[in-house]
C-alpha cells in the first residue's frame, strides 16, 4: 500500500482544488500588495512537484537558506488555512459559530458590551436551532463575564437565567459526551479486534457496554443524544454479530436524519456513515433487494451539492458505495459485472489516495480479492491478498487472518501442492496466535492437511463429509465470520456439486429473488 507524503504543507497543497488555489493567490496578493512574495513562489514550486523533495525545493528557492525555508513553509501553511477559512466559512456551521464568538469577544475587549451580547445571542440561537450545544458553555462563559462588568436593572433575573442555561447546557453536554465516548470506544474495539470471537469475548463486551451506557440515555429527545445512542447500539450489535439488532439500529440512525432533515447539512458525515452501516447490515443479512434499494438511495444522496462540494464527504461516500457494490457482486455471484467495475474503483482510489486511511484501503482490497476468488481468477486474487498480508499495521487482525486463509485456498485451487504443507502450518499458527480460529476454520485446516493423501476421485466424499460437519453451524453467531468473510459453505457445495463457486452463489441469489416474488407478488 503506497505511503502518503509526510510533509504536511505538501499534503495540504496536494489536497487543494483549482478554485481553492485561485482563491489563495487572490487572498495573499490582496492582503500583501506584492505579487512577488516568497511564499507565493514557494507555493508555486510545491504545487508543481510530483513528490516532496527538500533538496530540489532549496535549489529552486534561490537565496533561501534551510532555516528560512522552514519559516517560509510555516508561514505559507498558516496563510493557506486562513484563505480556506474565508472560502469555506459559508459552508461550515462550526466556522460561522466560531466567527460569531470571535466577534463577540473582540467587542467585549473593546468595552462594547451591548454589541457583544447581541453577537452572543445570535450565536446562541444558531447553536440551539442546530443543536450545537458544545458551543454554548463558551458563549455563556463570555456572557457571564459581561454581566459581571455591566450591572443593569435586570441583573438579578438575568444571572438566574444564565445559571439555569449553563446547568441545562452542561446536563446535555454530559449525556452527549458520555454517549459519544462510548460510541467511539465500541468502534475502536471493532477496528482493533473485529467481531467477538467467542462467548468470553462477547461477555466482556456486554459487561463493558452495560457499565458504560449512561442511565436514562434511551429516553433522550435531542438529536445528538439519539444519534450517539443509536451508534452505540449499532457497534455493540455488530461486534456481537447480532445482525438483526445491527440492522434495526442502523436503520434508526438513518431515519433520525429523515425525521430531522435540517441535520443532514449539519452532520453530513454521520449520515454518510449511517448509510454505510445500513448497507453492511443488509449485506450481513443477505437482504439482496433492500441492499440494492439503500445503495440507490445513498448514491442519489452522494450526488447532492452538499456532498459534492466537500472532499471529505465525497471520498467517504465513494469508499462506502464502492464497498457496498463489491459486496453485492460477491453475495450474488455477479462476478462479470463486478470485475468490470474494479478498474474505475481503483482509478478513484488512486485519485483519493491522500485522503484514504489504511483501514479503508485494506477493506476494499480484501473485497476485490474475494471477487476475483469467486470468479475463479486465483492468481489475481493472490496479488491483492499479498497487499494485505505484507502490511505491517495491527489494524483488523480478523481481516489479516481471513486474507491468509483465502490466500491458502487460492493456492489450493491452483494446485500448488508443493506450497500447501508449509503454507497450511503457517496460516494455522498465525490464526491460532490471533485467537481467530472458529470450528469451521479448525475443520478446514484438518481437511486440508488430510486432503493430500486422497486422489481426486476420493476427495468428493471427503468434501461431502466436511460439508455435513459444518453446514449446521450456519446459524451459530460465532461461526458466521467464516461465512461473511469467505463463504466456506458455498465453496464446499461447489466442490460436492462439481460446479464453480460463482454458480452456486448466483443460484442462491436467484432462489432468494423467487422467494421474494412469491411472498410479495405485487413487487
Amino acid at each position: 500500500m503506497p505511503k502518503k507524503p509526510s510533509d504536511i504543507l505538501f499534503q495540504l497543497i496536494l489536497s487543494l482544488e483549482k478554485a481553492e488555489k485561485r482563491h489563495f493567490k487572490l487572498y495573499i496578493t490582496r492582503s500583501s500588495g506584492n505579487e512577488d512574495l516568497k511564499i507565493i513562489k514557494l507555493f508555486d514550486v510545491l504545487d508543481k512537484m510530483d513528490a516532496y523533495d527538500e533538496k530540489v525545493l532549496i535549489k529552486k528557492m534561490k537565496g533561501v537558506t534551510k532555516p528560512q525555508l522552514s519559516n517560509l513553509k510555516s508561514h505559507l501553511y498558516k496563510e493557506l488555512l486562513a484563505s480556506l477559512r474565508l472560502l469555506k466559512s459559508n459552508d461550515s456551521l462550526d466556522l460561522q459559530l466560531n466567527e460569531l464568538f470571535d466577534s463577540a469577544h473582540i467587542l467585549y475587549k473593546k468595552g462594547l458590551f451591548f454589541q457583544s451580547l447581541r453577537a452572543i445571542d445570535k450565536a446562541k440561537e444558531v447553536a440551539q436551532v442546530n443543536q450545537k450545544f458544545f458551543f454554548l458553555p463558551l458563549l455563556l462563559s463570555l456572557e457571564k463575564r459581561i454581566e459581571a462588568l455591566n450591572v443593569t436593572d435586570t441583573f438579578k433575573t438575568r444571572i438566574d437565567e444564565l445559571s439555569e442555561e449553563a446547568n441545562e447546557a452542561n446536563r446535555k453536554l454530559d449525556m452527549i459526551t458520555r454517549l459519544s465516548n462510548l460510541s467511539l470506544q465500541m468502534y475502536g474495539f471493532f477496528i482493533a479486534n473485529g467481531h467477538a470471537r467467542n462467548e468470553d469475548e462477547e461477555e466482556k463486551v456486554k459487561k463493558f457496554f452495560r457499565q458504560s451506557l449512561p442511565s436514562g440515555s434511551g429516553q433522550q429527545e435531542g438529536f445528538y443524544e439519539r444519534l450517539y445512542y443509536y451508534q452505540c447500539y449499532t457497534w455493540y450489535a455488530f461486534i456481537r454479530q447480532d445482525f438483526l439488532m445491527y440492522y434495526r439500529y442502523a436503520q434508526k440512525w438513518v431515519d433520525l436524519f429523515k425525521e430531522m432533515p435540517n441535520m443532514m447539512r449539519v452532520e453530513t458525515g454521520h449520515l454518510v456513515k449511517g448509510y454505510h452501516s445500513l448497507l453492511n447490515a443488509h449485506f450481513d443479512l443477505r437482504n439482496y433487494a433492500e441492499l440494492r434499494a439503500v445503495l440507490k438511495e445513498f448514491e442519489e444522496f452522494s450526488q447532492t451539492k452538499r456532498v459534492q462540494d466537500n472532499e471529505n464527504f465525497t471520498v467517504q461516500s465513494f469508499v462506502y458505495i464502492a464497498g457496498a457494490k463489491i459486496n453485492f457482486y460477491n453475495i450474488t455471484g455477479l462476478c462479470d459485472e463486478g470485475l468490470k467495475a474494479i478498474p474505475q474503483i481503483e482509478e478513484k482510489m488512486a485519485e483519493y489516495d491522500l485522503f484514504l486511511d489504511k483501514h479503508r484501503v485494506m477493506v476494499i482490497t480484501y473485497k476485490i480479492a474475494l471477487l476475483y476468488y469467486l470468479s475463479g481468477d486465483y492468481s489475481t486474487c493472490i496479488d491483492y491478498l499479498q497487499k494485505i498480508i505484507n502490511d505491517s499495521s495491527e489494524l483488523r487482525t480478523d481481516l489479516q487472518c481471513y486474507a491468509r486463509l483465502m490466500h491458502l485456498l487460492a493456492h489450493y485451487e491452483l494446485g500448488n501442492l508443493e506450497l500447501m504443507d508449509s503454507l497450511t502450518r503457517s496460516v494455522f499458527r498465525y490464526m491460532s496466535r490471533m485467537k481467530n480460529l472458529t470450528i469451521i476454520e479448525q475443520e478446514m485446516f484438518r481437511f486440508l492437511r488430510n486432503s493430500f493423501k486422497f486422489t481426486s476421485r476420493q476427495l468428493k466424499p471427503e468434501f461431502e463429509h466436511f460439508l455435513d460437519k459444518v453446514q449446521h453451524l450456519e446459524g451459530n453467531r460465532f461461526e458466521t465470520r467464516s461465512l461473511a468473510y469467505l463463504d466456506i459453505i458455498s465453496w464446499l457445495e461447489s466442490k460436492v456439486a462439481g460446479r464453480p463457486m460463482q454458480e452456486i452463489v448466483y443460484n442462491k441469489y436467484l432462489k432468494s429473488k423467487r422467494r421474494v416474488k412469491e411472498d410479495h407478488p405485487d413487487l
